[in-house]
């Protein structure tokens, strides 16, 4: 992949010609693009409390703004954040008044507290622009989408109001409810198989049933098959291979399922619904098989890709989206948060690990603080950072991200770790390489999830000649035991039952775990002897859907749930553990040497 590229060509249609001119002039001439828009946001929220707070009298450049306003986490502005939300409506943050909160966990998180992001109405304007963005790009790799249609399964959850009375809810359910997306124009490139009251049934199975079953009766006219997260997909297909009988049944007789209740599905079903004996005992034929390789290939032939986010945690559901799409090429197309929308994905039909996102310097105020795996940023206010602008990066190096919002949030760190690989034009571009967090600790040890996610792909080498994978995974630090140990939970996908891993095979699969862990981590296992063998622990398959459940249950949102890789929440370790089958140990001590030090 080139270092530098440019020139997005051969648009399929005018609308899309401007739309690609749009982005070509945006990353052509990103700084000036990016102090542009730090101004307008200072000038449109001068006089803020926030900005007063910090002396800034109406200036706007960038070494005035750098030089005053301190670099922040969400801990900083959790007081000012739970003024607005106890019913505050000074203008705390930004000019235009609070419209809701953005609430997202923070991942990788076992507790999952829910973080509130304020927002104004005019973010949803940027968030559509994007969105508008990522059809013209994937035209250019994949001709003919408007011919057919996206099945897509998309989700909502039940919204919540502040005490000051606010609502709070996911980005996504955010925008999914906005006129935006309910009375967006026809786009013959955005059609999905799926009626809005679909999407906006806050009950998940009556969703997810009503989406699957009109993407089985449309499954000709499906061109790509997508979710948020991979994660999301694979719940797609675990649903399909549950309640396809049920399913097959309403396609026979033209009836629908009484379980679903919501009047709204049931009209814009019933629009949709005929008798089709056919199409019945062709889905039976193919969900009866046990074997459900090529699975989503196999129902909707006409699939072009898959539209997912498999970067980050996500990238250990690669090898189970291959195993039930045939190998279907996986597009990433774009990055995004609650706190803000980033960039996209200028080469979609790349192969995963070369997703890199390019960010479009028009969305919000970027600064980018140099991050040395090494070592922590003790950030403070007494010693402010050097951080550096999005057209001073460096290629090969690692940054975490920080933003500055039209909504409010001034010089805030996101908490994403990013590794420049180059640039489109002056913009560069970005692999997410993690979020900023630690996992587990038992002495002096800290696993990170890129750490785990290493060893749990260097184990995953010994379970391919059996035909296996590692489907779903969480971890914890169990201290119970002296010394402490890790302890992981594997949910395995054994496509051959008579070819399964044998027990030894699994206790190599933890030493394999532990060669890929960090110096910190191997001396604490061979010199310290302060952290014992790790531990796989084998559950039953089904058991990370439960987990999904159980979390939707007490309010975690569907289409932004993600496994946690870390867990300590008794009821979950409770669920766990009632799920496995069998446990493993690491047999030996993984390698270590001292490292010499100068």
């Amino acid at each position: 992949m080139a270092v530098i590229d440019s020139a997005l060509s051969s648009p399929a249609n005018e609308k899309d010609a401007k739309a690609l001119q749009f982005i070509e002039e945006l990353t052509r001439n990103a700084d000036s693009v990016q102090e542009k828009i730090l101004a307008e946001i200072l000038i449109r929220n001068s006089g803020v409390e926030y900005l007063k707070r910090f002396n800034l009298d109406g200036a706007t450049d960038r070494d005035t703004f750098k030089s005053k306003l301190p670099v922040v986490t969400y801990e900083d502005l959790q007081p000012d954040i739970q003024r607005i939300a106890n019913g505050d409506r000074s203008k705390i943050f930004s000019s235009h008044p609070i419209s809701e909160f953005l609430t997202s966990c923070s991942s990788g998180t076992s507790a999952g507290e829910r973080k509130l992001m304020p927002t104004i109405a005019d973010e949803l304007d940027r968030r559509q622009l994007l969105y508008s963005l990522l059809m013209p790009v994937m035209n250019l790799y994949v001709p003919g989408l408007e011919k057919g249609k996206g099945l897509y399964f998309l989700f909502i959850k039940a919204e919540t109001k502040t005490p000051g009375g606010l609502v709070a809810r996911p980005v996504l359910t955010s925008y999914y409810k906005s006129e935006h997306f309910k009375n967006r124009p026809f786009d013959p490139y955005n059609v999905y198989t799926s009626p809005n009251e679909t999407i906006l049934c806050t009950d998940s199975f009556q969703s997810m049933y009503s989406q699957m079953l009109c993407g089985l009766i449309m499954r000709e006219e499906v061109l790509r098959v997508g979710a948020v997260f991979a994660s999301g997909l694979l719940r797609a297909i675990r649903f399909l291979q549950l309640n396809w009988n049920q399913l097959v049944l309403d396609i026979s007789t033209g009836t629908l399922n009484p379980k679903l209740t919501d009047s709204a599905i049931r009209d814009s079903i019933s629009k949709l619904l005929k008798p089709n004996p056919e199409l019945a005992n062709f889905i039976t034929k193919q969900c009866s098989d046990e074997n459900w390789e090529g699975i989503i290939t196999r129902i909707w032939p006409n699939t072009k890709y898959l539209d997912v986010i498999v970067t980050g945690a996500m990238a250990q559901y690669i090898p189970t989206l291959e195993y039930y799409s045939g190998g279907l090429p996986m597009a990433c197309t774009m990055y995004a948060s609650s706190e803000c929308y980033f960039g996209l994905n200028l080469n979609p039909m790349c192969k995963p690990s070369d997703v890199c996102y390019t960010i479009m310097p028009n969305m919000a105020y970027f600064e980018f603080l140099p991050h040395d795996p090494s070592s922590a940023h003790a950030l403070s206010r007494d010693s402010p950072p050097r951080l550096v602008d999005l057209a001073d990066l460096e290629i090969g190096k690692e940054y975490e991200l920080v933003i500055t919002t039209y909504a409010g949030l001034y010089r805030y760190r996101v908490g994403d770790i990013l590794l420049v690989v180059g640039f489109h034009n002056s913009a560069p571009k970005f692999k997410f390489v993690r979020r900023k967090n630690v996992l587990l600790s038992i002495d002096a040890d800290k696993t990170d999830e890129s750490e785990l996610q290493k060893a749990i792909e260097n184990a995953s080498l010994l379970l391919q000649e059996f035909n296996t994978s590692v489907v779903e995974y969480t971890s914890f630090a169990d201290t119970k035991t002296i010394p402490g140990h890790y302890v992981i939970y594997w949910e395995l996908l054994v496509k051959d039952p008579a070819n399964s891993p044998p027990e030894e095979v699994l206790n190599q699969c933890c030493l394999a775990m532990e060669e890929k862990m960090n110096t910190v981590y191997r001396q604490g296992r061979v010199a310290d002897n302060s952290i014992g063998p790790l531990e796989i622990r084998v559950v039953q398959n089904g058991t990370f859907e439960e987990l999904m459940d159980y979390a939707i249950s007490r309010g975690a949102s569907i289409n932004q749930y993600k496994v946690p890789r870390c867990v300590s929440f008794t009821p979950i370790m409770e669920l766990l553990d009632s799920r496995v089958v069998s446990k493993h140990f690491s047999p030996s001590l993984p390698q270590w040497t001292p490292e010499r030090r100068r």
